[in-house]
């Protein structure tokens, strides 16, 4: 009986190990804490511990010659003719295929059969049989968007300001063509 209360002798050394190796991890975290907190005994032998921190952050530099000045780029402004011009073009293209949209409700209040009466391609954003309210909103949010993201790019200096408005642009024209063939 008394055997069952005492530990055999295979897990003795094992139970031996384990706080073996657990009073290793503990001295080695100890060492690495201590280690990292501690301050040096000596000061580093870096410049800056010789110099005063003000003048580390001076920086001296070369006057530069009249044959290596290169000239600002201009600044370009945000809004100018291209701009606009390409803000109309997508605005137009957007409100051209909300108009459009619009055939299929005209088509489902007269009753035509094997034309198009709802709205398929888009029907997330215009519902299935549109109302002329919410299809010139969904055009002025999209035209809305897509002038504000192009200003945005271009009065960050970003060289691809466009592709806002061109996107806005093929997406309406195809938009457009979609419902002039399927629904005219």
């Amino acid at each position: 009986m008394n055997l069952r209360n005492e530990l055999t002798t295979a897990a003795k050394p094992t139970s031996q190990v384990m706080t073996f190796s657990k009073s290793a991890l503990r001295a080695a975290l100890a060492v690495v804490a201590l280690a990292t907190i501690s301050m040096a005994a000596e000061p580093p032998n870096a410049p800056s511990s010789v110099m005063p921190i003000e003048a580390a952050i001076i920086e001296s530099s070369v006057p530069v010659t009249s044959h290596e000045f290169v000239a600002p780029r201009p600044e370009v402004k945000p809004v100018d003719l291209k701009f606009v011009s390409l803000s109309l073009i997508s605005t137009g293209s957007t409100f051209a295929d909300s108009y459009t949209t619009l055939f299929a409700r005209q088509n489902w209040l007269a009753g035509k059969k094997g034309v198009c009466n709802m709205e398929v391609q888009s029907a997330y954003l215009y519902g299935t049989h549109p109302t002329v309210g919410r299809a010139y909103a969904v055009a002025s949010l999209k035209s809305a968007g897509s002038v504000a993201a192009a200003y945005y790019l271009r009065k960050h200096h970003n060289k691809f300001w466009s592709i806002p408005l061109v996107a806005n642009s093929i997406v309406g024209l195809q938009g457009v063509t979609q419902n002039m063939s399927a629904c005219n």
